[in-house]
């Protein structure tokens, strides 16, 4: 197949600007990925999950006034497991206890401290 010598410059400006579109694109147009959207819908989903389920966690904190005081002397590092093992967030399901007792025991020190 003979290709015309003019239309050469046209096919290597057709492969240069789609190239040129997309690394603009996905590095200042705000395109995204399938698996890139996935993950960012995921994280959205889990902290909306956390800022549900903590206030419910402090409330049943708040009934238990001895258990903050207790809390209260643990690391920070301590005060997601003493809030599980309290029983103040039993409603909440495995996969997201860990970001709900953290938000939870911020939370109650934060509104005592």
């Amino acid at each position: 197949m003979n290709i015309p010598k003019s239309t050469k410059p046209a096919i290597w400006g057709a492969i240069g600007g789609a190239v040129a579109a997309m690394v603009i694109g996905f590095s200042w147009g705000g395109w995204i990925t399938d698996g890139t959207a996935a993950n960012m819908q995921k994280i959205v989903a889990q902290k909306a999950v956390v800022q549900a389920f903590t206030p419910l966690c402090v409330v049943k904190a708040e009934q238990q006034p001895e258990q903050i005081i207790l809390m209260q002397e643990l690391s920070r590092y301590q005060r997601d497991d003493f809030v599980i093992e309290a029983g103040w967030m039993d409603n909440v399901s495995e996969q997201y206890r860990s970001g709900v007792a953290d938000a939870c025991a911020d939370s109650i020190i934060e509104g005592t401290g």
